[in-house]
Protein backbone atom coordinates (compact mmCIF):
# COMPACT_ATOMS: atom_id res chain seq x y z
CA UNK A 1 0.00 0.00 0.00
CA UNK A 2 1.50 3.48 -0.80
CA UNK A 3 1.53 6.08 1.47
CA UNK A 4 0.66 9.21 -0.37
CA UNK A 5 1.61 12.73 0.28
CA UNK A 6 -1.31 15.59 -0.03
CA UNK A 7 -2.01 19.04 -0.31
CA UNK A 8 -4.29 21.99 0.19
CA UNK A 9 -6.45 23.67 -1.96
CA UNK A 10 -10.04 25.00 -2.35
CA UNK A 11 -9.93 23.77 1.03
CA UNK A 12 -9.44 20.08 0.68
CA UNK A 13 -6.98 17.72 0.63
CA UNK A 14 -6.00 16.32 -1.66
CA UNK A 15 -3.34 12.71 -2.41
CA UNK A 16 -0.19 12.89 -4.11
CA UNK A 17 0.59 10.68 -6.94
CA UNK A 18 3.63 8.05 -6.86
CA UNK A 19 5.35 6.31 -9.26
CA UNK A 20 3.26 3.14 -7.76
CA UNK A 21 -0.16 5.05 -9.26
CA UNK A 22 1.17 4.97 -12.52
CA UNK A 23 3.51 1.92 -12.89
CA UNK A 24 0.50 0.23 -15.08
CA UNK A 25 1.11 3.45 -17.41
CA UNK A 26 5.02 3.71 -17.54
CA UNK A 27 5.57 -0.20 -17.75
CA UNK A 28 3.04 -0.54 -20.66
CA UNK A 29 3.94 2.24 -23.33
CA UNK A 30 6.79 2.77 -25.21
CA UNK A 31 7.93 5.68 -27.66
CA UNK A 32 6.88 4.96 -31.16
CA UNK A 33 3.81 6.75 -33.19
CA UNK A 34 1.40 4.08 -32.10
CA UNK A 35 -1.87 4.36 -29.60
CA UNK A 36 0.74 2.29 -27.08
CA UNK A 37 3.23 5.28 -26.76
CA UNK A 38 0.48 7.38 -24.38
CA UNK A 39 -1.96 4.43 -23.55
CA UNK A 40 -1.75 0.69 -22.37
CA UNK A 41 -2.63 -1.86 -24.33
CA UNK A 42 -5.63 -3.35 -22.08
CA UNK A 43 -8.58 -1.71 -22.80
CA UNK A 44 -10.87 -2.66 -25.85
CA UNK A 45 -11.17 0.10 -27.69
CA UNK A 46 -8.85 3.03 -28.58
CA UNK A 47 -9.18 6.67 -30.28
CA UNK A 48 -7.57 9.80 -30.99
CA UNK A 49 -9.51 13.16 -30.54
CA UNK A 50 -7.89 16.16 -31.66
CA UNK A 51 -7.38 19.10 -29.65
CA UNK A 52 -8.75 22.14 -31.77
CA UNK A 53 -6.40 24.73 -32.61
CA UNK A 54 -8.39 28.27 -31.21
CA UNK A 55 -8.85 28.89 -27.46
CA UNK A 56 -12.22 28.49 -27.46
CA UNK A 57 -12.22 25.24 -29.84
CA UNK A 58 -10.08 23.86 -26.91
CA UNK A 59 -12.15 24.77 -24.22
CA UNK A 60 -15.25 23.54 -25.76
CA UNK A 61 -13.82 20.46 -27.13
CA UNK A 62 -12.55 19.80 -23.18
CA UNK A 63 -15.57 20.41 -21.71
CA UNK A 64 -17.55 18.14 -23.85
CA UNK A 65 -14.81 15.12 -23.61
CA UNK A 66 -14.63 15.55 -19.60
CA UNK A 67 -18.83 15.82 -19.90
CA UNK A 68 -18.66 12.34 -21.41
CA UNK A 69 -16.50 11.14 -19.42
CA UNK A 70 -17.96 11.95 -16.08
CA UNK A 71 -21.76 10.30 -17.61
CA UNK A 72 -20.21 7.61 -18.43
CA UNK A 73 -17.76 7.05 -15.12
CA UNK A 74 -19.12 5.49 -11.74
CA UNK A 75 -18.90 7.80 -9.41
CA UNK A 76 -15.21 7.38 -7.60
CA UNK A 77 -11.83 9.50 -7.50
CA UNK A 78 -9.85 10.46 -10.89
CA UNK A 79 -6.28 10.93 -11.08
CA UNK A 80 -4.76 13.64 -12.79
CA UNK A 81 -1.66 14.26 -14.15
CA UNK A 82 -0.22 17.23 -15.08
CA UNK A 83 3.07 17.25 -17.06
CA UNK A 84 6.05 19.90 -16.14
CA UNK A 85 6.83 21.39 -19.22
CA UNK A 86 8.57 24.64 -17.05
CA UNK A 87 5.57 26.67 -18.52
CA UNK A 88 2.55 25.31 -17.54
CA UNK A 89 0.91 25.25 -14.49
CA UNK A 90 1.19 21.56 -12.53
CA UNK A 91 -0.86 22.56 -9.52
CA UNK A 92 1.53 21.77 -7.28
CA UNK A 93 4.80 22.66 -8.03
CA UNK A 94 6.62 21.55 -5.06
CA UNK A 95 5.77 17.76 -4.79
CA UNK A 96 7.72 14.90 -6.38
CA UNK A 97 6.58 14.08 -9.80
CA UNK A 98 6.62 10.68 -11.48
CA UNK A 99 8.12 10.09 -14.66
CA UNK A 100 5.99 8.83 -17.42
CA UNK A 101 6.92 8.09 -21.73
CA UNK A 102 9.67 10.00 -22.97
CA UNK A 103 10.97 10.53 -19.52
CA UNK A 104 8.60 13.20 -18.78
CA UNK A 105 8.05 14.69 -15.43
CA UNK A 106 4.35 15.17 -14.15
CA UNK A 107 2.32 15.85 -11.03
CA UNK A 108 -0.59 13.58 -10.60
CA UNK A 109 -3.44 14.55 -8.10
CA UNK A 110 -6.76 12.21 -6.98
CA UNK A 111 -9.23 14.76 -7.38
CA UNK A 112 -12.19 14.81 -9.89
CA UNK A 113 -14.16 15.76 -13.04
CA UNK A 114 -14.80 18.90 -11.10
CA UNK A 115 -11.16 19.81 -10.67
CA UNK A 116 -10.14 18.19 -14.28
CA UNK A 117 -12.19 21.11 -15.78
CA UNK A 118 -11.26 23.92 -13.11
CA UNK A 119 -7.60 23.09 -12.53
CA UNK A 120 -5.58 24.32 -14.95
CA UNK A 121 -6.84 27.12 -17.51
CA UNK A 122 -3.15 27.76 -18.78
CA UNK A 123 -3.97 29.75 -22.43
CA UNK A 124 -0.92 27.43 -24.16
CA UNK A 125 -2.32 24.52 -23.58
CA UNK A 126 -6.35 23.09 -23.82
CA UNK A 127 -7.68 23.75 -19.92
CA UNK A 128 -7.78 20.53 -18.09
CA UNK A 129 -5.30 18.12 -17.11
CA UNK A 130 -2.55 15.97 -19.09
CA UNK A 131 -3.20 12.78 -17.85
CA UNK A 132 -6.85 11.57 -16.79
CA UNK A 133 -8.09 7.49 -15.16
CA UNK A 134 -10.13 6.63 -12.55
CA UNK A 135 -9.61 4.84 -9.90
CA UNK A 136 -10.82 1.69 -11.14
CA UNK A 137 -8.28 2.43 -14.46
CA UNK A 138 -11.69 1.60 -16.58
CA UNK A 139 -10.40 4.50 -19.44
CA UNK A 140 -7.57 6.35 -20.06
CA UNK A 141 -6.87 9.95 -21.37
CA UNK A 142 -3.68 11.13 -22.46
CA UNK A 143 -2.41 14.06 -24.23
CA UNK A 144 0.98 14.18 -25.00
CA UNK A 145 3.36 17.26 -25.09
CA UNK A 146 4.10 17.63 -28.36
CA UNK A 147 0.80 15.74 -30.22
CA UNK A 148 -2.45 18.33 -31.13
CA UNK A 149 -4.22 15.73 -30.18
CA UNK A 150 -5.39 13.53 -27.06
CA UNK A 151 -5.24 9.38 -26.54
CA UNK A 152 -7.98 7.45 -25.42
CA UNK A 153 -8.46 3.90 -24.11
CA UNK A 154 -11.11 2.53 -22.86
CA UNK A 155 -14.53 0.87 -23.20
CA UNK A 156 -15.62 0.36 -26.88
CA UNK A 157 -19.08 2.21 -25.53
CA UNK A 158 -17.47 5.37 -24.49
CA UNK A 159 -14.98 5.23 -27.99
CA UNK A 160 -18.54 4.59 -29.93
CA UNK A 161 -20.27 7.65 -27.81
CA UNK A 162 -16.76 10.00 -28.57
CA UNK A 163 -17.31 8.95 -31.99
CA UNK A 164 -20.83 9.76 -32.29
CA UNK A 165 -20.51 13.43 -31.03
CA UNK A 166 -20.46 15.81 -33.60
CA UNK A 167 -18.38 18.38 -31.45
CA UNK A 168 -15.25 16.03 -31.71
CA UNK A 169 -12.81 15.13 -34.06
CA UNK A 170 -12.88 11.58 -32.63
CA UNK A 171 -10.93 8.39 -34.90
CA UNK A 172 -10.79 4.90 -33.70
CA UNK A 173 -7.38 3.43 -33.54
CA UNK A 174 -6.28 -0.02 -33.14
CA UNK A 175 -2.91 -0.99 -31.69
CA UNK A 176 -1.08 -1.94 -34.33
CA UNK A 177 -1.82 1.89 -36.35
CA UNK A 178 -0.09 4.49 -36.37
CA UNK A 179 -2.52 6.73 -34.08
CA UNK A 180 -1.71 10.09 -36.07
CA UNK A 181 -4.91 11.60 -37.46
CA UNK A 182 -5.02 12.37 -40.67
CA UNK A 183 -3.46 15.77 -41.88
CA UNK A 184 -1.45 15.92 -38.49
CA UNK A 185 2.15 15.43 -37.86
CA UNK A 186 3.55 13.38 -35.01
CA UNK A 187 6.80 15.34 -33.73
Amino acid sequence: MVDHDTRRRDGLEWLIGTEEDVEWIANSTSVGLRITSAIPPVFQDYATIVVPASDEGRSASTLVLLSHLAETTPDQPWWLGYLDTGGTDVIFPDVPGVILYAGWRYVVVQAGPMQAERWRTDEDRAPGADLIFPADRSWLLSWLWDDDWRCFGGPTSLVERLLDDPRLETRRVGLTEDATPPGHTAR
